[in-house]
């Protein structure tokens, strides 16, 4: 998690964070022995497919120069988050493995980028989560957090700024997976619970890790997580923090299939690309009248009036030609397409 916090006690914003980039150290160390060794290079002589030839010290110099920033440049255009497209899937990456992935200011708000941009492209059927290195999320970057000045102001209103983790106060109108291995603890857990389905590996670990340094779960945490498993399973986690693994997730109803270490993306790709197979105008009704029940629905009455009122466009516009289409002998013998 993070806060929609801001230092500036006039204007409730999201705070300013004095960023702590994590893992900056190994970047600049990584940096200073290549310019080392483009150095040691320049004053041995060497040149790549020549020998026994000597360059001037303001060769040496400019060598190890140029080397220096071509690193430094690599390490600053890193993305904290990668996407891809394959068809009409989309699959989004948080891409801080040196931390298990954990979310800073900056990624969150590439996170919010890229859902934003899903959610806005019509040719897009669907989103797959994904952490990269072999972790999902392992919550908010808590270096950052502790670099956090005060005082400070929290936003009281939810609906003005965008979750503490980028997207996580989104409501989506199409399906979104996600693909867990290693850890997804903390606001990562809270990232994973966004998901219609999670695809969890063999070796995954999720739970409210931190429950153990007094960070509350506002990321839709707290929401999320009693509709999907209930009250009694939610109220073990979020009391406890302790560990769960896979098996123990997928009793609780919280990992919708388990697959074997280090295939959850490919799988969860499959799984998103044969949900975009069916029909999209009653797949995407039936969805969104799911989440209303669950989630806005005041009585019984007002959600079966969504339900109808939602889906009859999809009637005329796909029920009936797919009506026409088993009728002619489409979907028999158990043929599922």
């Amino acid at each position: 998690m993070s806060f929609p916090l801001s230092s500036a006690v006039t204007e409730p914003k999201v705070l300013q964070f004095r960023v702590c980039h994590v893992g900056g150290r190994a970047a600049g160390r990584a940096v200073g022995r290549a310019a080392g060794r483009a150095a040691g290079r320049a004053e041995r002589g060497h040149r790549p497919g020549q020998s026994g030839s000597v360059q001037s010290p303001s060769n040496s110099f400019s060598r190890s120069h140029s080397l220096t920033q071509a690193a430094a440049h690599t390490h600053i255009e890193k993305s904290n988050v990668i996407t891809e497209k394959i068809g009409t899937i989309i699959t989004i990456g948080i891409n801080r493995p040196e931390i298990r992935n954990a979310v800073n200011k900056k990624t969150a708000q590439h996170l919010l980028d890229a859902f934003t941009a899903f959610e806005r492209d019509k040719s897009l059927t669907a989103a797959v989560l994904h952490g990269t290195g072999g972790n999902f999320c392992a919550g908010y970057d808590l270096k950052e957090l502790a670099q956090v000045a005060l005082p400070v102001k929290f936003e009281q209103d939810v609906t003005r700024e965008p979750g503490p983790l980028g997207p996580s106060r989104m409501q989506f109108s199409k399906p979104v997976l996600a693909a867990v291995s290693g850890y997804a603890v903390a606001g990562g857990m809270e990232l994973s619970l966004l998901a219609d389905l999670r695809i969890v590996e063999q070796s995954a670990i999720m739970g409210v890790f931190c429950r153990r340094f007094g960070v509350p779960l506002i990321d839709g945490g707290t929401v999320r997580l009693p509709k999907l498993i209930g009250l009694s399973r939610a109220m073990d986690l979020i009391l406890t923090g302790r560990p769960i693994g896979a098996q123990e997730a997928y009793e609780f109803g919280l990992a919708n299939r388990i697959v074997p270490d280090g295939q959850a993306l490919q799988h969860a790709i499959k799984l998103a690309e044969q949900i975009s197979t069916f029909p999209q105008q009653c797949l995407v009704a039936d969805r969104a009248s799911a989440y209303y029940s669950t989630f806005n629905a005041s009585s019984f009455t007002e959600a079966m009036q969504f339900e109808f009122d939602n889906a009859k466009h999809a009637i005329l516009e796909e029920a009936i030609p797919g009506a026409e289409r088993f009728s002619s002998g489409a979907g028999r013998s158990g043929i599922f397409t």
